[in-house]
């Protein structure tokens, strides 16, 4: 570890364990003292700093950050729910702008501990949701009219897409697989970014019966009859081929599996809740309407 840092560390050590909490949630930014080393926590709000203009501003970001190509050039901190403070101290930020439910909480202490003021931005599966996130990066960084002039277009995007996904005559049942490891169908209840997605797209989540991720049996996946499955386009324990999606004899019973209606979409643009998320829904809402891949 850099001596400056273990330092910078250690002198704030004692002082964690007296920090208020009250420091983290905020539901209305304020403008940092100093963006000029910013740090963004969550691929969503790295997403609308670049759409801002701002990324001039941008010293890292964590691993959920994608997107745009170019923000790979850029250190990575690490996972936005594994950060560990000297990693993101390394880059010397003087910001840290985070995502609802980034952490672990204890990081986040030592950080503003350390003198790293750092803010939270509300994280909520819906169309108002992302347009919060707008203008709180606008209000963080101190740019509220120009986020409100890009929120302005985002909210057209998604009443356009309310207008397409009205014309839907009957709403297709969608399963959300996250993954399959171990050979068990982890699946999406409410709750969820998938869930927040499907409903953007004019279907209706096939599993409605518990909230957050859980293994299916056999039974309550023919129960859920899916017309489609969506999936993330990646690979690990999250990318079963279809061929093994379809060697489940409860989903090769149902419509979708009859039908082969089995979609995969880039993961931090299907579900990030970010920028493009209109784009998403409706790139979604007509590979459900055609059936295919």
């Amino acid at each position: 570890m850099n001596k400056r840092i273990f330092i910078r560390l250690a002198a704030t050590a004692l002082l964690v364990l007296h920090w208020s909490p009250s420091l983290v949630a905020a539901q209305d930014l304020h403008p940092f003292a100093d963006t000029s080393r910013l740090v963004s926590i969550g691929g969503s709000l790295t997403e609308i700093i670049y759409a801002l203009g701002k990324e001039d501003r941008l010293v890292a970001r964590d691993q959920t950050a994608s997107y745009p190509p170019e923000v790979r050039e850029l250190p990575d901190v690490g996972y936005m729910r594994q950060l560990a403070p000297e990693g993101v101290l390394s880059v010397s930020p003087s910001a840290l702008l985070v995502l609802e439910g980034s952490g672990p909480p204890e990081a986040l202490e030592v950080l503003a501990s350390a003198g790293v003021e750092y803010q939270s931005v509300p994280e909520s599966y819906s169309a108002e949701g992302v347009l919060t996130k707008i203008r709180a990066v606008g209000q963080a960084l101190g740019v509220d009219d120009e986020a409100a002039s890009f929120a302005a277009q985002v909210e057209q995007q998604f009443a356009d897409l309310a207008a397409h996904t009205d014309t839907i005559e009957t709403s297709s049942r969608v399963l959300f697989i996250l993954s399959t490891e171990g050979g068990k169908i982890q699946a999406s209840g409410t709750g969820t970014a998938a869930d927040g997605i499907i409903k953007l797209a004019g279907a209706v989540n096939a599993i409605t019966e518990y909230s957050g991720y859980k293994a299916l049996t056999e039974e309550a996946i023919l129960a859920a009859a899916p017309d489609a499955i969506v999936m993330m386009d990646r690979g690990g324990d999250h990318g079963a081929s279809d061929a093994d999606l379809l060697a489940n004899p409860a989903i090769a019973l149902t419509p979708a599996g009859q039908n082969k209606a089995i979609h995969r979409m880039d993961g931090a643009y299907l579900l990030g809740f970010g920028p493009r998320t209109a784009q998403a829904a409706a790139e979604l809402a007509d590979r459900l309407a055609s059936r295919t891949h």
